[in-house]
């Protein structure tokens, strides 16, 4: 038996669509409380997000505007956290979870991050109450310490599923956090290059066992990666 587990972020939708939905959702919102074009602040809030990353964002369009205060950042940010997103899942991860499901393969999502937006997000790509996803973990609702790489939602799903890591995969794009926390313990990893993570590199202990480019390549490229594992003897009843 496996068990797939998949990350959300990057992995099965891509994450920049969400953050250009909430920029939207901002800039109407500006729009309608301060007056200013939405269309150009939408098309400011990106070009600040290419020049300067996420951490200022607000503070730079809203001065440019002047408009900078505490309070309308922190409108900004309620806004941004609390709109419905405008996201739909990679056509070929959809593909991926259709076939697995038609397998019978027990498949879970674990996530990192602020809990209502991780919510927001699962809901409008159909996964939270979906047939496709046994259950989704907000690894925040067990506290910042439990988000990846702690292996905590790793644990309940074997716990869950009664099955040993060796039988779990994990699907993630950061291999700053995604695998290290894990693969010590014995779960399989595959590394998804998409999204801001695509190029990085790290070391050996942080990478997964291999690499695709995309789903398409997933289900093959796992077993053949078994398989070479079984023969060579590494793997020992699996």
């Amino acid at each position: 038996m496996k068990v797939y587990v998949f990350d959300l972020d990057d992995t099965l939708y891509e994450e920049i669509t969400y953050v250009h939905s909430g920029f939207r959702a901002v800039a109407r919102d500006l729009e309608a409380r301060e007056g200013v074009d939405a269309f150009q602040c939408e098309q400011k809030l990106r070009d600040a997000l290419n020049i300067e990353g996420r951490g200022k964002v607000f503070d730079t369009v809203l001065e440019s505007f002047g408009l900078l205060t505490r309070g309308r950042v922190g409108r900004c940010l309620a806004v941004y956290r609390g709109h419905q997103p405008s996201i739909v899942l990679s056509e070929d991860a959809r593909d991926c979870l259709e076939r697995l499901h038609r397998s019978g393969m027990p498949v879970y999502i674990v996530t990192d991050g602020n809990k209502l937006v991780q919510l927001a997000k699962l809901r409008a790509l159909g996964l939270y109450d979906s047939p496709l996803v046994r259950r989704c973990f907000i690894s925040r609702r067990f506290g910042v310490h439990n988000e990846k790489p702690s292996p905590y939602c790793f644990g309940l799903i074997s716990e869950l599923e009664g099955a040993s890591p060796r039988d779990i995969v994990y699907v993630g794009d950061n291999p700053a956090k995604d695998f290290v926390g894990i693969k010590p313990l014995g779960y399989r990893t595959v590394r998804i290059r998409r999204g801001s993570h695509r190029e990085v590199t790290m070391p050996p202990s942080h990478e997964a066992d291999f690499s695709v480019e995309g789903f398409e390549q997933f289900e093959g490229r796992l077993e053949s990666y078994i398989a070479a594992q079984r023969e060579g003897g590494i793997i020992n009843g699996y």
